[in-house]
């Protein structure tokens, strides 16, 4: 075979069939980047008409599209309203925006004191590689991205960052982020993770990256060595719904794992994808099989192109409520909406706290019962 995608119909049997038992390329992460779907004409969507295609096509002019043929594997490409297709196929909804959509909604570029560097919080950095993605999720963060290409931070302003990091001493935790920083030349990744390592008050190193979601085969031994080697490293990915935790993904996050680099996960909110409370109670719990913790829900970020993905505040609300009681503790993430204009991250639960009465608290239980907790007296003085 040539390594590129065949030409006959693989998506009429549907791409699972194709894997690494007749097709030896398919375990090759290189060879899922080479194939990438970036042509709405090789979608196997026979339900897309030749007018839907036109459409998407305009779309794919502002906010392109790519697809990893695992990833559309996973598809079911029969059901116009699949979960994971929806995720990263291009909707005319995408140009239809807001009032309030924002390009960088959370202010990340009037909070850089450098290029490539956002501080936002006392102590922590989030520092931005690359805008290079595997997969371009619809309802991204940094959307604004996208038209720039592929592009990695040159040397002399990963320098500066660098520069930045070692001259701010309150800064403990570095979140290295993009685009996805685990697509970067080996090489690059190594010497950047070793110098942030090298720097005495920085004790926390985090990852961003959705590669065990949608390109696990790119978790290989070179990359783990790397990352063993820099350690300790955490890392934060992103699963949206159950039927994106696979074998393959499953292995990924085990190996990462087994070199001791933990793996959380913060799920977006998004409507029509997981907006149910049974939804991501069977994701959540899927991923504690997988050994992987649920550690953030989102709000959907008020981004251009994304208002078609946003749920109300109390969706999420509702979803924690059904949650609590109902499954391990282990499986309820911190809901949490990312404050729009740089304000950051604030936590939501339902209320369990009724009223108090003197010393007397009453509190709602997940069974809507109530309960009278007596808060201790003041010693007398």
């Amino acid at each position: 075979m040539n390594g590129s995608l065949p030409d006959i119909d693989p998506f009429g049997q549907g791409l699972k069939k194709m894997d690494s038992r007749n097709m030896p390329q398919w375990d090759d992460w290189q060879w899922q980047m080479q194939n990438r779907i970036r042509d709405i004409d090789r979608l196997p969507f026979k339900w897309m008409d030749p007018d839907q295609r036109h459409r998407l096509k305009s779309v794919c002019q502002t906010f392109p599209m790519a697809i990893t043929p695992y990833y559309l594997s996973l598809i079911n490409p029969e059901n116009p309203e699949d979960p994971l297709m929806r995720q990263v196929l291009p909707s005319v909804q995408e140009m239809t925006h807001s009032e309030h959509s924002l390009s960088d909604p959370l202010n990340e570029d009037a909070n850089s004191p450098v290029r490539g560097l956002t501080h936002r919080y006392p102590d922590r950095a989030l520092f931005i590689l690359t805008n290079a993605c595997a997969v371009y999720c619809r309802h991204c963060t940094r959307k604004r991205k996208w038209s720039e290409g592929w592009d990695i931070l040159p040397p002399e302003e990963v320098e500066g960052a660098l520069n930045y990091i070692r001259h701010h001493p309150e800064i403990r935790d570095v979140l290295i982020s993009g685009g996805d920083p685990l697509l970067l030349p080996l090489s690059f990744l190594a010497s950047v993770l070793k110098e942030v390592r090298s720097i005495p008050h920085v004790e926390i190193i985090r990852i961003g990256s959705r590669i065990p979601v949608v390109l696990p085969q790119r978790i290989d031994p070179l990359l783990l060595e790397v990352l063993d080697k820099n350690g300790p490293i955490w890392l934060n990915t992103q699963f949206n719904h159950p039927n994106e935790i696979t074998e393959a993904s499953a292995k990924a996050c085990d190996l990462l794992l087994r070199k001791g680099i933990p793996v959380s996960n913060q799920t977006v909110l998004l409507r029509g994808i997981n907006d149910r409370p049974e939804i991501i109670k069977a994701l959540n719990e899927k991923l504690l099989r997988i050994k992987v913790r649920p550690y953030y829900l989102f709000q959907c970020d008020p981004v251009t192109g994304t208002e078609h993905f946003r749920t109300s505040i109390w969706t999420g609300v509702d979803i924690i409520e059904h949650l609590r009681g109902h499954t391990s503790g282990l499986a309820i993430p911190h809901f949490v909406v990312d404050l729009p204009g740089g304000g950051g991250k604030v936590p939501i639960i339902p209320d369990y706290m009724m009223h108090q009465s003197g010393n007397e608290i009453t509190f709602r239980n997940y069974e809507g019962k109530y309960f009278v907790h007596n808060e201790p007296k003041e010693p007398a003085s």
